[in-house]
């Protein structure tokens, strides 16, 4: 049986803990609010209906494929071009190139930040090898260009976020959606997350503050978990619609 990511990857050590995605899941927040192309994301209007569904749906694409059969991988990269192709037939536009790589980027970053953060810094071949592994998805998408090292990734992802990010009205809609859907506690969680988490650049463009008031709180949690008693946080703290998801996404 051929994996599409190898048994012993550090991806998929990065992707078989939910607390980890989670994070991934916030930083991808505050991107798609930011970015430049998300109107194609309102297009649909799922987006701002939805928009902890279409997050997840993004997170969980991801995920499926770093812990699939290479053949099961692949279909379902072709399912993610089909559904583009899909809206870009209905709008009678495509989809820019470096909209869809702006999305790989941030699942790059935001995974080696997240583990850093929750577990350690990942070493350089570590980096290297979770670049190779998205670079695998973006080639299978039919993306050009793409940076073959972490070096060059670290200068292509600068670039693009000084090119492609804007706080626009699409932005300040999106976060009013945020706290619609997730209610005023779990709303500030997330902009904390993501003041942990995001690049200088992202957190400046938010106007979020530099230190989190979840920064203390980490080392307890790692407590917690150690002990195995980090569900009785999350059972407090995750929106009670997606908790079943949250569970499967640890994978041992």
């Amino acid at each position: 049986m051929e994996l599409f990511v190898d048994r012993n990857s550090i991806v998929r050590e990065v992707w078989g803990k939910s607390d980890t995605i989670l994070l991934v899941f916030a930083g991808a927040s505050a991107e798609f609010a930011l970015n430049k192309s998300v109107d194609w994301l309102y297009f649909t209007g799922k987006l701002p209906k939805d928009p902890l569904g279409r997050l997840f749906s993004t997170v969980n694409y991801a995920r499926a494929i770093v812990f699939s059969e290479k053949d099961a991988a692949i279909k379902a990269i072709d399912t993610i071009n089909s559904i583009h192709n899909s809206v870009e037939q209905s709008r009678g536009q495509n989809i820019p190139e470096w909209a869809y790589k702006d999305v790989l980027f941030m699942l790059i970053d935001y995974s080696i930040r997240s583990y850093k953060l929750l577990q350690r810094p990942l070493t350089i071949s570590e980096k290297q090898e979770v670049l190779n592994v998205f670079n695998n998805v973006g080639r299978r998408m039919g993306l050009k260009d793409l940076p073959l090292t972490y070096s060059d990734f670290q200068i292509a992802r600068q670039t693009h976020l000084g090119q492609n990010l804007k706080n626009s009205k699409l932005t300040k809609d999106l976060y009013k959606q945020y706290r619609k859907h997730l209610g005023f506690f779990r709303y500030r969680l997330l902009l904390e997350s993501q003041i942990l988490l995001l690049p200088d650049s992202v957190r400046q463009m938010l106007s979020l503050r530099k230190t989190s008031l979840l920064f203390a709180m980490i080392s307890i949690y790692k407590f917690f978990r150690s002990i195995k008693l980090d569900w009785m946080i999350k059972e407090v703290l995750l929106p009670s619609a997606y908790k079943q998801d949250i569970k499967r996404m640890n994978i041992t």
